[in-house]
């Protein structure tokens, strides 16, 4: 889920100009990019006529244009949370501990309780709730529930426990508890998708949260480097050697075959799909390589990017300001375009309203599907059109979150 950087509250009198100083604008921009990025993903499922047939990833099975629009995709999660860690260091650098922790676990709840009744609706539009969907929200919710207690240990300490659970996690692949039980439902929710059946409720595991616990304790305390105290220059030279490191880390651990993900990579028919095998590692949960993979480009990203807006920037970086409005209407846009492509197709408007299983996975739906290309052009159809509501809803926000708190949860 997308999170938002943590602005001070300020006086309804000044002027947004004065809000948007607070902000730092490479963070925000970095989110707007895998926000925009994230809707890619969200389309190709709803639309393109392979997410109905074999995982984009299957190396027997895929193309490179598929596997490619699949695998730009894995830098959102990763990046949403690792800057949800930066975000919360900032606010706890101006309002203290007590009342970081108290935000934290009251956003964390929020955030669990949104994912079940909200997203899980806006996915599967069945208000009975036949399987509640626990994802990127869920994860996003469970790991700021933690962090509001982690947040009164040492740095070094929540540095190490970060580092432990996304280097060591996967010493755990090959453990596994069966079947319909409880102790096998907790053992999901710490390291194994899992679907689930308990009686009249069923639920989906579809993000284990250990690494994900990870990554927001590195967020958080990188997020030092953004004090007032650390140099712009020195700022970027941290960013781009922690960066480069981590992405020489990744290519050196994936080349050994050794360890940092479940499957190892291996000799393809061509070069093309052997360096697709190389980049296809873990997500479910997120994999060492994976959690590399992803978080070394973004924080070169973060290094170059603390330079002035210009034209594209100053619109990109709107999504990256109202994360939580813009996820919530892109995924319910894009399930009515869905019902739309349906009716277009032949295919009766009911096969989009999921009656036993998430959408994409409804058999009913074999047969139904669009090209890549049509998928790309709603993809920036869909951006284009939620630009102007996220626009106003900006502006709304920065305009009243002094006197309106729950605009902070948005």
């Amino acid at each position: 889920m997308p999170t938002q950087a943590i602005s001070l509250p300020l006086s309804a009198t000044q002027p947004v100009s004065a809000v948007r100083s607070k902000r730092i604008e490479s963070i925000d921009l970095l989110r707007g990019v895998v926000m925009i990025i994230m809707a890619l993903d969200h389309v190709r499922d709803y639309f393109h006529g392979a997410a109905y047939m074999y995982d984009p990833t299957d190396m027997s099975r895929t193309s490179a244009a598929i596997f490619f629009t699949r695998w730009i995709t894995h830098f959102c999660a990763p990046i949403f949370m690792l800057l949800a860690g930066v975000s919360a260091c900032l606010y706890g650098s101006k309002k203290g501990r007590k009342e970081l922790s108290f935000f934290l676990m009251t956003r964390g709840i929020w955030l669990i309780l949104l994912e079940l009744f909200i997203v899980t609706l806006e996915w599967t539009f069945n208000p009975h709730y036949p399987t509640f969907i626990l994802q990127v929200i869920w994860a996003f919710g469970i790991s700021m529930l933690v962090l509001s207690v982690l947040i009164y240990l040492p740095r070094p300490v929540i540095a190490a426990i970060g580092l432990v659970l996304i280097a060591g996690h996967n010493l755990l692949d090959g453990v596994h508890v069966p079947g319909n039980t409880f102790p096998a439902a907790g053992w999901a929710f710490l390291h194994e998708q899992h679907f689930f059946q308990f009686g009249p409720i069923a639920f989906f595991v579809g993000y284990p949260i250990l690494p994900w616990i990870g990554i927001i304790c590195l967020g958080y305390c990188l997020g030092d480097v953004y004090s007032p105290a650390v140099e712009p220059a020195q700022r970027k030279k941290t960013l781009l050697s922690l960066g480069g490191g981590i992405i020489v880390l990744f290519i050196l651990l994936r080349l050994s075959n050794l360890y940092g993900n479940p499957t190892p990579w291996s000799s393809q028919k061509n070069a093309l799909f052997t360096f697709m095998s190389f980049l296809n590692v873990a997500k479910y949960p997120p994999s060492l390589l994976y959690v590399l993979m992803t978080t070394g480009p973004a924080l070169v990203f973060l290094a170059l990017m603390e330079k002035p807006l210009n034209a594209v920037t100053e619109k990109v970086i709107i999504f990256g300001r109202v994360p939580m409005f813009y996820y919530l209407l892109h995924i319910v846009f894009i399930h009515l375009l869905a019902i739309i492509g349906a009716m277009v197709s032949g295919h009766p408007w009911s096969v989009m309203v999921d009656l036993t299983t998430w959408v994409t996975a409804n058999p009913q739906l074999q047969g139904y599907g669009f090209n890549l290309l049509t998928v790309y052009v709603i993809w920036i159809g869909v951006v284009i059109a939620l630009y102007p509501l996220c626009r106003r809803f900006d502006q709304y926000k920065r305009a009243h979150q002094a006197e309106k708190k729950w605009l902070s949860y948005f």
